[in-house]
């Protein structure tokens, strides 16, 4: 449902929305998060923007629920249920056992500079499929559904607030092309390197697979009761 308030400066249209905020990958500004209204005076704010909003949440009440909107909406799942994002990741080795990374652009709002896998998260979509069609996306690899399976696991949460996600770690037996840098904006480069002497910027949860790995482990966790 959409909603409309009127101002001197026109008109603004709010709606309701279940995605995480922490996710998004901005094109404009350096954070998006949630806020509520008793938090307005603790913020810089546009002039009229936090009246405005007061008058929004005034005439529509927000409907029972959690306030920060991590919570599932009505019969999106069971009551208690705390959704998760999933992420596919993509652990590829050469011929010499090296395992390919990306680094992140220096802009990037989370992990910039640090390397990471090939990943990407899962639409509506199967997570294999979401996995080849990252792959051809990010890196120009063709991956076929059948030479895919399943090696890590990492369940993890990067902060108390922040919506709880699921690292699926895929690997492939094979592939065509060389991998390229088809997104600049997200990764500047792509490189090949051993198991055993990764460097030291490495994405958390990626070291983590690949130490489980490395170890024959199935499963992780990572930020729970920390």
């Amino acid at each position: 449902m959409v909603t409309q308030t009127a101002s001197d400066q026109g008109r603004f249209y709010a709606g309701r929305w279940s995605g995480d905020a922490t996710a998004v990958d901005l094109r404009e500004g350096v954070l998006l998060t949630g806020c509520t209204v008793d938090m307005l005076d603790r913020l810089r704010l546009s002039p009229g923007l936090g009246e405005l909003i007061r008058r929004h949440a005034a005439e529509h009440p927000a409907a029972e629920g959690p306030p920060d909107g991590t919570g599932p909406l009505a019969d999106e799942a069971p009551s208690g249920t705390e959704l998760h994002i999933v992420g596919v990741h993509l652990h590829l080795q050469d011929n010499q056992g090296r395992i390919l990374l990306g680094l992140r652009h220096p802009d990037s709002t989370y992990a910039p500079d640090t390397w990471r896998f090939l990943a990407g998260h899962c639409e509506r979509e199967a997570a294999i499929d979401c996995l080849v069609r990252e792959a051809k996306e990010e890196a120009d690899l063709t991956i076929a559904p059948k030479d895919v399976h399943l090696v890590h696991t990492v369940h993890h949460v990067d902060s108390p607030d922040a919506r709880p996600r699921i690292a699926l770690v895929f690997q492939a037996r094979s592939w065509t092309g060389d991998p390229k840098v088809l997104e600049p904006d997200r990764c500047v480069e792509w490189r090949w390197w051993k198991p055993r002497d990764l460097p030291a910027e490495v994405v958390p949860y990626t070291r983590m697979a690949i130490d489980g790995i490395l170890r024959g482990h199935p499963y992780s966790e990572q930020g729970w009761g920390e």
